[in-house]
């Protein structure tokens, strides 16, 4: 049987919902840092998901909703790749780290502080933890490819 639009909709958000636990686990319990890119891809999760459960309540418009979700998962895509390519790049490449998030945005202009947010810097490079030879950014890549895909689905999808 395949699922329902809405129930399409639902799972990504019960998904998105998931992947935000985990990182706060991985932050609060094992001790992870999150650096700049790190709290990029958890807003474009939480984004996705919040996209979603719009839809899931919404219940029309499924391809303008599947459009979004798919957008918002490339994006989210598009920094753990930016993580991936800077944790691969070599040691002399890599940028300086810089201060902490809170630190940014107590001190900078807010269009500053998410300039910086965006651009990533040399913690971003540091591998924290690998799952079959994969680190969290990469992890996180294969789930933005999986919630773009399903994004592109509830487009294509027969009504």
């Amino acid at each position: 049987m395949i699922p329902t639009a809405r129930q399409t909709n639902l799972v990504i958000f019960l998904g998105c919902t998931l992947l935000i636990l985990v990182a706060l686990y991985m932050q609060h319990i094992m001790g992870l840092i999150p650096c700049y890119l790190c709290v990029t891809q958890r807003v474009f999760v939480i984004t996705t998901g919040l996209i979603a459960l719009l839809a899931f309540l919404h219940h029309r418009h499924t391809r303008f909703y599947g459009a979004i979700t798919a957008l918002s998962a490339l994006a989210g895509g598009f920094f753990s790749g930016k993580q991936l390519w800077l944790q691969h790049l070599p040691e002399e490449r890599v940028p300086a780290c810089g201060p902490p998030v809170e630190y940014l945005f107590d001190v900078f202009k807010f269009s500053d502080a998410l300039g910086m947010l965006l651009r990533g810097d040399g913690n971003c490079a540091e591998v924290q933890w690998l799952f079959l030879g994969l680190s969290i950014p990469g992890w996180t890549l294969v789930c933005f490819i999986l919630l773009a895909a399903l994004g592109v689905w509830q487009m294509v999808r027969r009504q």
